[in-house]
């Protein structure tokens, strides 16, 4: 028995060190609570991806450069825990569209936000097809006279500004490209195969330059000179340093929610969940007595648990996920209940109180753990099939049924034994009766 009280004594104070944890402002400064958009207040950009030009192969690999870029983009503009996403919607062009979902909380001007994300160029480098004449180049007929691109934006590691003499101008400003691995490889064999043809180097669809291929440049660096002043140079550098887009991207809609309406939802989620928990809490005491204190007390322990995970995790709440939360603390309590109905029935069969614990655990303990991995398994599909605002509950619901499977079977069984009471009438049948019984 001092040895379980002991027990008992150790998951309280770990209780407490939690509780403090989750409510100091002190660990709150180094550990916030991540809120999303529609919480925190904010800005979501929804994009769909051009990838017509792109094989189908490479379109998941595209779309994963298009996502790192953008975040690496806005990451550089100081947006706090920018959101950055991909999400296959339709169709388009009779293919599977390809969006992008971009959320920047904090951000409530939607011209800003989009300026973030567009003044990022999309780089290409496309072959000259046989026999095309570039004299008819226009904006119109890029994709007729040149071939898909063979090199983006995803390829490219680094640029510079340098200055060079001898090409018809004195110092002439001219940005020097240094692709990745992937990119040195394409672009030596790229060059190495079409010595003599011409191949156009597009920014947003524009030429830049269209040069002839001279020799094969095995070294993985490019020059884009198109006549530059000193500072389009320097800005061009600065800009592919941020991240050329690996596919062009069109805008499909904005959404924007204020900072006061938040405020006003973590308001009503919070109100929502202390009236919850507190019904629920008054209810286990009043029907359940001592064991309804008890499982009070490892509902309090279940919810700082809960909350100190999302913010180690750095999981990213939302009213879905707050909403998520709230259902798993039932899913809490339920367990509880399955266990003292068990109980209930041990000590009418005549078993001590100390007795009915351990067979009441035990007996429900099967129908807890089946229950709960129903449940988990539902959450793992829909974390894994779902939209990232179904993503989001999935998460919150699966952390909060796994830890409400600890807190019923760990904590509030030792909680309970650590009691100490032997009785089969007295007080302690009281106590451990529920309802209206005697």
């Amino acid at each position: 028995m001092l040895k379980m009280r002991l027990v008992a004594l150790f998951i309280l104070l770990c209780g407490g060190g939690l509780g403090w944890f989750v409510y100091s402002p002190a660990a709150s400064a180094i550990w916030p609570f991540k809120l999303g958009l529609d919480l925190s207040g904010g800005t979501q950009l929804v994009y769909r991806a051009d990838t017509s030009n792109i094989p189908g192969s490479e379109v998941s690999d595209s779309m994963a450069a298009l996502r790192d870029t953008i975040e690496r983009r806005v990451n550089l503009f100081g947006v706090s825990e920018p959101i950055v996403q991909t999400q296959r919607g339709g169709t388009f062009a009779g293919a599977p569209e390809e969006r992008l979902i971009v959320e920047l909380p904090g951000v409530t001007d939607t011209q800003r936000a989009i300026e973030l994300i567009g003044e990022t160029p999309v780089l290409e480098f496309r072959m000259l097809k046989e026999g095309a004449d570039t004299s008819q180049l226009s904006t119109s007929t890029v994709d007729e006279l040149f071939e898909p691109a063979a090199i983006t934006g995803k390829h490219l590691a680094n640029t510079q500004l340098q200055f060079q003499t001898g090409t018809g101008y004195a110092n002439e400003p001219v940005v020097v490209l240094n692709f990745n691995a992937e990119g040195k490889d394409i672009f030596a064999r790229l060059t190495s195969e079409n010595v003599g043809r011409l191949f156009g180097i597009f920014l947003d669809g524009v030429p830049i330059s269209i040069p002839v291929i001279r020799e094969a440049i095995p070294d993985g660096t490019a020059v884009i000179s198109g006549g530059f002043q000193a500072e389009e140079a320097r800005e061009l550098a600065r800009n592919l340093n941020y991240g050329a887009l690996p596919v062009p991207i069109e805008l499909l809609s904005t959404q924007t929610v204020a900072g006061t309406l938040g405020a006003k939802a973590v308001q009503d989620g919070l109100r929502a969940g202390l009236w919850g928990i507190g019904l629920v809490a008054l209810f286990m005491v009043l029907w359940y007595r001592l064991p309804g204190v008890i499982a009070v007390v490892a509902l309090s322990l279940y919810i700082v648990l809960v909350l100190s995970i999302f913010k180690l995790l750095g999981v990213t709440l939302t009213a879905a996920g707050i909403a998520a939360f709230i259902l798993s603390i039932g899913m809490a309590v339920d367990a509880n209940v399955l266990i003292f109905e068990r109980m209930k029935e041990e000590l009418r069969s005549g078993k001590s109180v100390s007795d009915g614990i351990r067979e009441g655990f035990a007996r429900a303990w099967l129908s807890i753990r089946d229950s709960n991995i129903s449940s988990m398994i539902t959450a793992l599909i829909l974390f894994w099939l779902g939209t990232s605002l179904v993503k989001g509950f999935a998460l919150v619901f699966g952390i909060g049924v796994a830890v409400s499977m600890f807190t019923a079977i760990i904590v509030s069984r030792s909680l309970l034994i650590s009691v100490g009471v032997t009785a089969k009438d007295g007080i302690a049948r009281f106590l451990f009766s529920s309802g209206t019984r005697l």
